[in-house]
């Protein structure tokens, strides 16, 4: 039998290097963070400013293919969020009418927004509680990012994926 594989001896000296494999040895690493998302998306963000039209919110949505715009003044401060959703509930309500408003009257303006450092999960959970699909990304005041809960949900996956991949190496060999 290889020595490698023969158990520890009484008589061997101890050895802080001599451990057996774990979950948490194949498995540590660093908790996932909107950082770490944020590296791999991009900080890639689409804005209006509040005083555009409704119209042109619905353009540049279908264009970009996304389903949020961050509102931001002049200076690019953070003053609200517009989702697909806004534009569907008010359309249900005024029809046609809807396009000819301003970002301004749709708008979320009580944004919740998170720092890079807030783990993956946090973040869900705050869009679950509170029911919406996008958070901005705010660090040191500034807008970095918008993260959706596909970002998040496909991250999250591709972790999973990853953890279950080392598990079988580990089983297996």
């Amino acid at each position: 039998m290889p020595s490698s594989y023969q158990g520890r001896l009484r008589r061997d000296s101890a050895s802080p290097h001599d451990v057996s494999q774990s979950l948490d040895s194949n498995l540590a690493k660093a908790v996932s963070t909107v950082a770490n998302l944020l590296e791999k998306k991009g900080g890639d963000i689409v804005t209006i400013r509040p005083q555009e039209s409704v119209a042109t919110a619905v353009t540049l949505l279908r264009e970009r293919r996304i389903g949020a715009l961050v509102v931001t003044d002049a200076a690019g401060s953070l003053q609200g969020i517009l989702s697909e959703r806004d534009v569907v509930r008010e359309l249900a309500e005024r029809g046609g009418a809807t396009l000819s408003l301003s970002v301004a009257d749709l708008m979320t303006r009580k944004v919740v927004t998170c720092a890079p450092d807030e783990r993956i999960i946090q973040v869900l959970q705050k869009m679950t509680d509170g029911r919406f699909r996008h958070v901005p990304v705010i660090a040191d005041g500034a807008l970095i990012g918008l993260v959706s809960i596909g970002d998040l949900v496909n991250h999250r996956l591709r972790e999973l994926e990853y953890e279950a991949l080392k598990m079988k190496q580990m089983i297996v060999g």
